[in-house]
């Protein structure tokens, strides 16, 4: 079957309807429901859905890429072109330069390649970079475009046939013949230097500059459809359609990836998927949702060593309300203190009266083994609290089965996620982790925490483009990792010699991982246990530092290393120190493969399949990567997939089968999924497949559907109490940890603001409300200025920069606010730029101190009106949110009521304090100031900033920070402004949600909901047009 889509695929509405469904009608389309018959219908049904919503989307690139360059036939019958498009480039050349033979029992050829060939010449600077990025396994297609000459045009333009916007009219208006698919091998320039290459084939060293402006790139083409072609010539006679392509299109990395995902579907199609059986019939829908529970698993762990988990003995009775804790204590000096072991009775209770009786937790406190006598030996500790319930998640992800933790906005997902990666590593050092998320952000954030805990970084390893983006000072990619392992070898060596040097031994034994092994049975361990004997024989106070053989070696250590005064604490200190040595060896002898292993691709092999214990990555990454994780016999134990509920529903089931079966049996024992099914859901563009698919159900939200148990948190600790009750009555109980009540940051109030969140209500500016200045790119003056101009008045008051985000529904509004930003704030000194300025569907998952939120809808509700949206737009702020838009409007939709009813509560006319600075306000929250300014409109803004800006601008000149109409770069001290701060700060929080090493800003939100949302009959626009529209993608806009 082939996965690249064709013209008769694309532009036939039967197969890929338009936007335009409305409910009203059945589609021959197959649904995602909540059961299936088998596994294989259930990949079949995803498979056929996520083929036709990719082609959808590049039906809908591709008509866009026409509209922009508008192909006519010149005089001499040749193509030209009265626009242009930056993702589309002529065709100098195309040949089909090799068709491998079929394989055995195959008709179709094993591969068919070409060379395309293109002139990058004409193109702008930053476009010929875009193409000259353009890497292996990244999907384009080949065009062939046959425009009508000027008397078909302009007959078809008279009867209306190349009218409106269905795939057959823009076929006919623009004459494109056929549409095919290929996928990059490699990338040349004109002296046949290799670009972007990721193989190894090229060393760093060798990478020069791009020779020329000639491109030949080496593709691979569809052999299944090529051989589908090459029938239709032989019996009809067709025309051979690859000779006679003129255009190539290319397509943004972060949309591209569905051939990865398709392979991935038809693989798992065409063998025998292992799905763990205790999962199997809760996937299908079908069966008792709590069999994969842990309480009825077989091998459920009854002692389990928390570590650190618990601070202290009433945090750990706190942790377990329902339950009678037995605590006792193993140390030496009785105290009950962490670490914590802690026993269990039994989880599979049968007998009625047992069940009725109140479980009793028999928990020791123990003496952690002494790690070293250097300060760096000593482990990192766990400083969260965690809440009753977010024990309870850890317990359950501990256990074997499946596990579900419902995390409401700033509930310690992350923080709890982490703890069971740590104890599970503790606990089963011999698992293997595989970890998956939907963003790159999320990833590195998890991954970041999960460094700083007591998990060596020699077992750990991120895959994946987004690894440079970790704020860590190691690297954790593979080739990063392959380097460290070698570097820290060359350093165990070195303390190998030292420690021989100091035994009298010869410092040969240094020279390899394997001689330092003889060492270490020969001269270390024999000396360790001689000295064991004779300390255990004497038993006095000082024999231990009498008789401790490697008291010369820890000399750097902090002194005194033995006391003398209690020979039982000497020896302890003395295990501690052998402890450390044995960790060096250990180390040396799993740096071993590296060191026999000669090329870095093996080395790199091992890495993946063999040393790293937990392995994180993104979906996309896991569905790009299958293939090759079979090959190489990549193994785990346990699944952890974070941000569940905006994963497709394929997508989640593509990562519990990256490795092969062993005797037909996965040996997943542990499938950890944490998400919020009350947040936004995965994008899915096309309405149909949305609404009468359910493709945009993620299978997270269809076990919540199903009755499968899970836990959700219920204690935030992001935001004030009063902001979170914005959105918290869209959960269960959520209530608020205690810090949020008694930290200084959230007891005082917003300085300069009389409220800590507020409705402020935009009317129309110079006679306009919402405009669309191209289809459905919806953009609002007044909003825009009056957000600016508070922003400006934080910054007058000493708010950071860095502290305030800007969010808005649009995409339109996003870059108009840009622009207002740009002309008003960045080059002024006292301003700068918003650490970021993004939609709220591209935010979610993060937060800021303060939020400024625009609506920009005055006609209609839009798509705010989907409650999902509007949790997380309310969610993203911890101190303060200000919400600028038609407070007349949004308070009349029904599905958004309990939060405006909560807005309109208060005036509805921004009430300032400009008195008061930022880091100086002595006002509680919830007092309002003595005599606020009530600021009516906009205008009356732009007058108070204006105002203070002068006061500004006279303070910093009479300080002598200007003269001659120049400001200086940065504001009078205490101001905290610049402007590089804010340009720094919103690269820093871009990011990569797709895997792809793209950094994008526009909107990832769902562009079909806008026309459900309201009314039927509204003059609302159609959603594929918006979609275009808030992706900067109306006619020449891009260019």
């Amino acid at each position: 079957m082939p996965l690249y889509p064709t013209e008769r695929v694309l532009f036939d509405e039967h197969q890929v309807p338009t936007l335009h469904y409305t409910g009203e009608t059945v589609l021959a389309l197959p649904k995602l429901n909540l059961q299936f018959l088998t596994i294989q219908d259930y990949l079949m049904r995803n498979f056929n859905l996520f083929r036709l919503e990719a082609t959808y989307e590049i039906r809908e690139d591709i008509a866009d890429v026409l509209q922009r360059v508008q192909p006519y036939l010149r005089e001499n019958d040749e193509v030209g072109f009265n626009g242009w498009a930056r993702m589309v480039k002529n065709l100098e050349g195309f040949t089909i330069t090799e068709v491998q033979p079929p394989k055995v029992g195959e008709m179709r050829p094993a591969a068919v390649s070409a060379e395309v060939v293109v002139d990058l010449s004409s193109l702008r600077e930053d476009v010929r970079r875009e193409w000259e990025e353009v890497k292996q396994h990244d999907v384009m297609f080949l065009l062939t475009l046959r425009p009508p000459d000027a008397y078909a045009q302009s007959a078809a333009a008279e009867s209306g046939a190349g009218d409106g916007g269905t795939g057959a009219s823009l076929m006919r208006k623009y004459g494109l013949d056929y549409v095919r698919g290929c996928e990059v091998i490699e990338m040349r320039d004109e002296d046949g230097q290799l670009l972007n290459d990721f193989t190894g084939r090229v060393r760093p060293d060798q990478v020069t500059r791009p020779k020329g402006s000639i491109r030949t790139m080496t593709v691979a083409m569809d052999a299944a459809q090529y051989q589908m072609d090459m029938d239709a010539v032989e019996a009809s006679g067709a025309e051979d359609v690859y000779g006679t392509f003129n255009l190539l299109l290319r397509r943004k990395p972060k949309e591209n990836n569905f051939k990865a995902v398709l392979e991935s579907i038809r693989d798992l199609m065409n063998a025998d998927c292992a799905v763990p059986a205790w999962l199997h019939d809760i996937l299908l829908g079908y069966g008792d949702p709590d069999a994969a529970l842990y309480k009825n698993m077989e091998d459920t762990l009854q002692t389990i060593d928390f570590k650190d988990t618990f601070l202290d003995a009433d945090h750990l009775r706190e942790a377990f309300p329902e339950c009678d804790v037995s605590l006792t204590s193993s140390r030496a000096d009785g105290q009950l203190v962490r670490p914590f072991r802690v026993t269990f009775p039994s989880f599979r209770e049968d007998d009625a009266g047992a069940k009725a009786r109140r479980p009793t937790l028999h928990a020791e406190a123990y003496t952690a083994v002494d790690p070293g006598p250097y300060p760096e030996d000593e482990p990192p500790q766990n400083g969260v609290r965690f809440t009753p319930v977010q024990t309870s998640a850890v317990l359950s992800g501990v256990q074997p089965g499946l596990t579900m933790v419902v995390g409401p906005p700033g509930t310690g997902k992350t923080d709890t996620a982490v703890q069971i990666m740590h104890i599970l590593y503790h606990n089963c050092p011999g698992q293997r982790t595989l970890i998956i998320t939907h963003s790159n952000q999320a990833l590195n954030d998890l991954f970041t925490k999960i460094v700083e805990r007591d998990v060596p970084a020699r077992y750990l390893l991120r895959l994946g483009m987004g690894e440079a983006d970790l704020e860590t000072e190691e690297v954790f990619s593979r080739v990063g990792r392959v380097n460290a392992m070698l570097a820290r070898r060359l350093q165990l060596l070195a303390e190998v010699e030292r420690l021989a040097r100091l035994l009298r031994v010869s410092e040969s034994v240094a020279y390899t991982c394997e001689t330092a092994a003889h060492f270490w049975l020969l001269h270390v361990l024999s000396r360790w246990e001689r000295f064991l004997a004779a300390a255990r024989k004497g038993g006095e106070a000082g024999a231990v530092a009498a008789l401790f053989p490697f008291a010369e070696y820890f000399a750097d250590a902090p002194q005194p290393l033995f006391r003398g005064a209690d020979f039982d604490e000497d020896l302890e200190k003395a295990k501690g120190c052998f402890r450390h040595l044995q960790r060096m060896f250990q180390e040396l002898e799993e740096t071993r493969p590296f060191e026999l292993l000669r090329t870095q691709a093996d080395r790199i092999n091992y890495l993946l399949t063999k040393q790293a214990k937990i392995v994180a990555m993104t979906c996309t990454h896991a569905a790009l990567k299958r293939r090759e994780f079979l090959e190489l016999g990549f193994k785990y134990d346990n699944l952890l997939m974070e941000e569940s509920a905006q994963i497709l529903e394929i997508e989640t089931f593509i990562p519990m089968l990256l490795q092969k079966q062993e005797d037909g049996v996965s040996r997943l024992k542990r499938v950890i999924m944490i998400g919020d099914h009350h947040q936004l859901p995965p994008v899915v563009k096309n309405m149909a497949m949305q609404k009468y698919s359910n493709l945009d159900q993620p299978l997270f939200t269809r076990f919540i559907r199903l009755g499968t148990p899970y836990i959700e948190l219920n204690a935030q600790g992001r935001a004030r109490p009063s902001l979170a009750r914005l959105y918290n009555w869209r959960y269960r109980d959520l209530g608020d940890l205690p810090h949020v009540a008694a930290l200084p940051a959230f007891a005082a109030a917003n300085a300069g603001f009389a409220h800590d969140y507020q409705l402020v209500d935009v009317q129309d500016y110079n006679g306009r409300g919402e405009t669309s200045p191209m289809p459905y790119f919806y953009q609002n003056l007044g909003e825009a200025e009056y957000l600016v101009s508070v922003y400006q008045y934080m910054r007058l008051l000493g708010y950071p920069a860095s502290s305030v985000a800007v969010l808005t529904t649009y995409n339109g509004q996003t870059a108009l606010l840009r622009d207002v930003f740009q002309r008003r704030c960045a080059a002024h000194p006292a301003f700068g730029m918003p650490s970021k300025i993004a939609t709220v569907d591209k935010f979610q998952g993060q937060q800021a101190d303060y939020v400024l939120l625009s609506l920009v809808r005055t006609a209609h509700f839009g798509h705010l009106r989907d409650v999902r949206r509007l949790v997380v737009a309310m969610s993203r702020s911890r101190l303060g949110l200000y919400v600028f838009g038609r407070a007349a409007l949004f308070s009349e939709c029904y599905e958004l009521a309990p939060t405006f009813r909560q807005l309109t509560a208060r005036p509805t006319a921004l009430a300032l304090a400009p008195h008061e600075r930022h880091g100086a306000c002595a006002r509680p929250v919830g007092e309002a100031p003595p005599s606020p300014v009530v600021v009516p409109d906009v205008q009356a803004m732009a007058v108070l900033v204006a105002q203070m800006v002068a006061h500004w601008e006279a303070a910093a000149m009479a300080a002598g920070y200007g003269g001659g109409g120049q400001y200086p770069a940065s504001a009078p001290p205490g101001d905290d402004v610049g402007v590089e701060e804010g340009a720094a700060a919103e690269g820093a929080t871009g990011e990569d949600p797709d895997d792809d090493g793209v950094v994008e800003d526009e909107d990832a939100a769902d562009p079909a909901e806008e026309k459900a949302d309201n009314k039927a009959g509204a003059e609302e626009p159609d959603e594929a047009g918006e979609q275009r529209a808030e992706e900067g993608a109306g006619p020449m806009a891009e260019d």
